[in-house]
């Protein structure tokens, strides 16, 4: 073989050897994608029954769709707290003022919001109703803050909230819930 030859051959073995690899690391891409996981605040606590509401809830909200991953816990911890440990678990810069981020076109991937809880729930009633949840809207008093994360390929999109309306006892609760989504 003469020198050509044998570069030509060496080149084609280093792109095929490439070419494996790239095959490979997109295998353990798409492995991590699928992967999905709900990280949780450290020392929160998981609320089975608000959960397992809000499965049942997306299941008349869409019948005949089986409901993505959720999970709600709650927590001692402000809301800033909680806000920025998924802030920083997901790499964002830093949470917005609100949706707008100053009136730019792109929705910040972390954000600031603030509702009334007597709104929110009455709104919900219709819902409440079809899943069995008979609470008293009447308790359903006072404004709360939120921060909305967005989700990431591998990770749900996390809402923070305090305080927030137990449907199931019918209390405001003074913890600051985290509700996870895919």
């Amino acid at each position: 073989m003469n020198k050509l030859t044998r570069r030509m051959m060496a080149l084609l073995a280093v792109a095929l050897l490439a070419a494996t690899l790239a095959g490979c690391s997109k295998e353990n891409e798409s492995d991590e994608e699928e992967a999905f996981s709900f990280v949780t605040y450290p020392g929160s606590r998981y609320l089975a029954q608000l959960t397992e509401l809000t499965k049942q809830a997306h299941k008349v909200l869409k019948p005949g769709e089986e409901p993505p991953p959720v999970a709600i816990y709650d927590t001692d911890a402000s809301v800033d707290d909680v806000a920025n440990f998924y802030v920083k678990s997901y790499g964002y810069a830093g949470i917005a003022p609100d949706a707008t981020n100053n009136m730019s076109a792109a929705k910040p991937p972390a954000y600031r919001r603030s509702g009334e809880l007597a709104a929110d729930n009455a709104a919900a009633q219709p819902i409440f109703e079809k899943v069995g949840v008979k609470p008293d809207l009447s308790k359903a008093h006072g404004t709360y803050q939120a921060v909305e994360i967005q989700p990431k390929p591998n990770r749900p999109r996390v809402t923070i909230q305090r305080p927030y309306f137990d449907v199931t006892t019918s209390q405001v609760v003074d913890r600051t819930l985290v509700l996870m989504a895919r």
